[in-house]
C-alpha cells in the first residue's frame, strides 16, 4: 500500500502498522491499523490517506479503517525495508543539531499542483513531483521565509492542540523530509560581527 507514515518516509506496510485486512464478497474493505504512538498528532491524516488510496482502487466497496492498539506496535513489527528507512532517518538526526531553531528561517521552493482526484503534489525547482499528505502540504504552504523553525513548531502545536514538546520532533522530521527533496530551504542569518 502506497500510504506513508507522515513522520517517516516509509509506507505503513513496511512500518508494520497494518494489523489486519478483510475484504468481503461486496469488496468492502475492513482494515485494522495501528500507530507508532498513542499521541500521534497525525492519525487523522493517515486514516484519510488510507481511505483515499483504497478508494481510488477499482471495484473497492465501502472502506472501514479502524485504529487498534493491541498488540502495541514495536520496531520488531517492521519489515527489513522499513527498518532500513528508519535507520536512515536516525542517521539524519544530526541535522537537527545543525539548524538553529531560533534563527533559521524556512523558505518553500517549487509549486503546488492539485490533481483531478483532489490530491496534491508538489513540484520542486527541478520539476520532480512528490505526492504529499495534508501535513506536509500545510507545512510547505506556510514556509514563506518569515518564520523560524521554533515559530513553525508553535504554529503546529496550536493548530493541533498539542504540547509544544510533543510537536517538535514531528515538525522537524517534516522539515527534513521536505529539505531532502528540495521543496524547502533553510537560511540562518549571519551573526553580526562584534
Amino acid at each position: 500500500m502506497n500510504v506513508k507514515d507522515p513522520e517517516i518516509d516509509c509506507n505503513i506496510v513496511d512500518l508494520g502498522l497494518v494489523y489486519g485486512i478483510n475484504v468481503n464478497e461486496n469488496n468492502d474493505v475492513d482494515l485494522k491499523i495501528t500507530l507508532t504512538s498513542l499521541g500521534c498528532p497525525l492519525s487523522e491524516t493517515l486514516v484519510r490517506d488510507v481511505n483515499k488510496t483504497l478508494g481510488a482502487m477499482p471495484r473497492v466497496g465501502k472502506i472501514n479503517v479502524q485504529i487498534v492498539w493491541d498488540p502495541p506496535w514495536t520496531p520488531q513489527c517492521m519489515t527489513e525495508e522499513g527498518k532500513k528507512k528508519l535507520d536512515l532517518l536516525r542517521s539524519s538526526e544530526a541535522l537537527r543539531f545543525m539548524i538553529d531553531y531560533e534563527k533559521t528561517k524556512i523558505f518553500k521552493q517549487g509549486t503546488s499542483v492539485v490533481l483531478k482526484d483532489g490530491s496534491m503534489e508538489l513540484l520542486n525547482p527541478e520539476n520532480k513531483n512528490y505526492g504529499v499528505n495534508q501535513a506536509l502540504f500545510d507545512l510547505w504552504s506556510i514556509c514563506d521565509g518569515t518564520k523560524t523553525v521554533n515559530e513553525l513548531i508553535d504554529i503546529f502545536s496550536k493548530k493541533l492542540n498539542m504540547q509544544r514538546v510533543d510537536m517538535e520532533r514531528d515538525v522537524v522530521t517534516l522539515i527534513q523530509q521536505l529539505m531532502a527533496v528540495g521543496l524547502i530551504r533553510a537560511e540562518t542569518p549571519p551573526t553580526p560581527s562584534q
